[in-house]
């Protein structure tokens, strides 16, 4: 036995990323006692502007952007009561297709052995318990989404640790409930081909293998979101106020690909067979 503290470790790509697909998850095994860590692999430059100017625009400054994300960050982890924020700090790759993925130091430049090392001595110095990341994919095709798994994965082949590894999902039926909401809430709904690749995202429900439910958190959820400001994707989750967001956010999904503890599947906890 050993006086170490249960640990989780979040590898996500972006500042809010934390909050979107494992805010709850953060904010319960917090208060439960367990010792929570994230990585933010970018700066999140890429990301908007104040009044919303979008990447490429006049008066879109980067590293202004970045410095804010930071900030924002930093609040968002105080919110979730994080226990470790680790930053890679390499540069927003932008979306897939951006001239920004082929920039000098963005992260989908980066070689996946040097950004693997750095995460395996973050990975050897907390000793987690549980590993939570994006799928290969990235979950929608984002390309720093795409990069933190592959070093995720490839920092875990450094190490001789043997945590429970998740990758984020949704499950398609949260999806479909998703996009009634969304055309509840918004006048400007996406195309139809737009709206097709949205149905597509996530997984069949029955392939997914792990539900926590994050219900008495998804307030926390919804600060931490909201301390992301800057960001107008997240402002149609705000637009829900807390009541329906917790109805529609209340348990985080997930995937499970590594496990040496023989719990029982599916489960409603990472750290099944953990404790």
């Amino acid at each position: 036995m050993t006086d170490r503290p249960l640990t989780l470790m979040a590898v996500h790509a972006h500042p809010d990323d934390e909050a979107t697909g494992t805010g709850g998850v953060l904010a319960r095994y917090a208060a439960e006692g367990i010792r929570t860590v994230l990585v933010t692999c970018t700066d999140g430059g890429c990301g908007d502007g104040p009044g919303g100017v979008k990447p490429g625009d006049p008066g879109h400054d980067p590293a202004a952007v970045a410095l804010l994300r930071r900030q924002e960050l930093e609040a968002s982890c105080d919110v979730l009561k994080i226990s470790d924020l680790e930053m890679l700090d390499y540069a927003d790759s932008g979306m897939m297709g951006w001239p920004s993925n082929d920039a000098p130091g963005s992260f989908w430049q980066t070689p996946v052995q040097e950004g693997a090392a750095r995460l395996a001595e973050l990975m050897r110095h907390y000793r987690p318990d549980v590993v939570v990341t994006y799928d290969e994919n990235g979950f929608y095709g984002h390309p720093d989404h795409i990069q933190a798994h592959r070093i995720t994965m490839a920092a875990l082949e450094m190490t001789a640790l043997t945590p429970k590894v998740y990758w984020t999902t949704m499950p398609r039926s949260m999806m479909q409930r998703f996009g009634e909401i969304m055309r509840e809430f918004q006048e400007d709904m996406p195309d139809p081909a737009e709206a097709a690749a949205l149905a597509e995202i996530g997984l069949p429900d029955d392939e997914i293998t792990t539900w926590v439910d994050t219900t008495a958190f998804s307030g926390q959820k919804f600060d931490s979101l909201a301390a992301h400001a800057s960001q107008g994707e997240n402002i149609f989750f705000l637009r829900m106020g807390k009541e329906r967001f917790g109805e529609l956010m209340g348990t985080e999904t997930f995937v499970r690909v590594q496990d040496a503890t023989g719990a029982a599947l599916p489960e409603n906890d990472l750290f099944a067979g953990l404790r």
